[in-house]
């Protein structure tokens, strides 16, 4: 078996002897490289101080955490190697900015980690506009919003191109559309190879994103694993203070009127539809076309059009193409198939084989799009 990106054993940890409780308490986890993982927890249950027990900020005083099968070296020239490939992006972008423009605080954050001045410029620029920050950059960041240091924070997150990303509430304070670009943006790191770990209160997000979830509760992990198992213990839930996702009540009440099985439990609303639509319901087709260097040609296209990939997106942007479907496009698209309709969904060749892997795979819900 696979040695784990991060293990801890018996970990615990206190800020001070006048605690109550310890704020982690007898911490076992196992998180394995590529594996999207989400840490859920109300308030206080001890999320970032786990966050910063993984990249060495905080030292266990009991147990051991472990990075790529070694336990961590507290010695400073160790832990510049482990935070070179391990990056923790805050929830208070307040706590992460310290320079006075945008450029230069994602600058910053680069020289630190030793790339070479020539490439600066461009990971700049490539991280900004991966969060929708591109015109920002030579913006004080005394005169953008929380909410877009909130964005800065993450692109220079993004910048440094890390092993490992980890990322504390990363929707935090954003608005909706404005969370839908940044998950987009997580996601597709996760894709081409970076491993990410998120917290969020945010159970819908959590469900649909994750492939496994760990929930904390006043410093004890008291789950960990796939998150429809946990979800279905609703005694669980509510003792973890936490909500129960709309598409898993939604699979539910579904279920329950037709006295199916809840399993498998759909994740997204693409997925619930799928399970829900009539064995002889039409279906349409998803064309999916990789993107390269080149803008595409959507002369002959009279379907509707959704991007995914950075690189598509520039493309996009930069040629003034119309698209129907600018987020979550993947998604709509899969829904806008499943109502009977074909589209065409543009995607970076990167990521174009991971795409078609999860349009297939919602055949283990039912009536599945056609990929051509």
């Amino acid at each position: 078996m696979a040695v784990p990106l991060f293990e801890t054993e018996n970990l615990e940890f206190s800020y001070n002897s006048r605690q109550s409780r310890p704020s982690l308490d007898n911490i076992n986890i196992a998180i394995h490289k590529g594996v999207r993982a989400v840490v859920l927890g109300a308030n206080g249950a001890g999320k970032s101080t786990l966050f910063y027990q993984l990249n060495g900020v905080l030292k266990p005083k009991k147990g051991v955490v472990k990075y790529n099968g070694k336990p961590i070296d507290y010695s400073q020239n160790s832990l510049y190697a482990l935070r070179n490939e391990v990056c923790v992006a805050v929830q208070n972008p307040d706590e992460q900015i310290f320079s006075v423009t945008v450029e230069e605080d994602i600058a910053f954050g680069l020289f630190n980690t030793g790339v070479h001045r020539e490439i600066i410029d461009k990971s700049i620029d490539d991280a900004l506009f991966k969060v929708g920050m591109a015109g920002y950059r030579k913006k004080p960041v005394s005169q953008i919003s929380k909410g877009q240091r909130k964005r800065v924070a993450l692109a220079g997150a993004f910048a440094v191109n890390p092993k490992v990303l980890i990322l504390d509430e990363p929707t935090a304070g954003l608005d909706p559309q404005t969370s839908c670009e940044v998950m987009e943006a997580i996601d597709q790191i996760s894709i081409t190879g970076t491993s990410v770990i998120i917290s969020t209160h945010d159970v819908d997000l959590a469900y649909a994103w994750a492939d496994e979830i760990y929930v904390l509760k006043n410093g004890k992990m008291i789950y960990s694993g796939e998150p429809g198992a946990f979800f279905s213990d609703k005694k669980s839930v509510i003792s973890a203070e936490l909500a129960i996702p709309h598409s898993f009540s939604v699979n539910s009440y579904i279920c329950s009127m037709r006295g199916e099985s809840e399993t498998p439990y759909p994740r997204t609303d693409s997925q619930v539809i799928c399970k829900i639509l009539p064995s002889d319901a039409k279906v349409g087709k998803i064309r999916l076309i990789r993107t390269s260097k080149s803008v595409p040609d959507i002369g002959k296209i009279d379907e509707r059009i959704g991007i995914y990939g950075f690189n598509t997106r520039r493309l996009f942007m930069d040629s003034g193409l119309p698209v129907d479907y600018n987020f979550n496009a993947v998604e709509h698209c899969i829904i806008e198939a499943l109502n009977g309709n074909n589209v065409t969904l543009y995607c970076d060749e990167c990521i174009a084989d991971k795409i078609d892997s999860r349009i297939k795979s919602l055949s283990q819900f039912g009536k599945c799009p056609e990929v051509i």
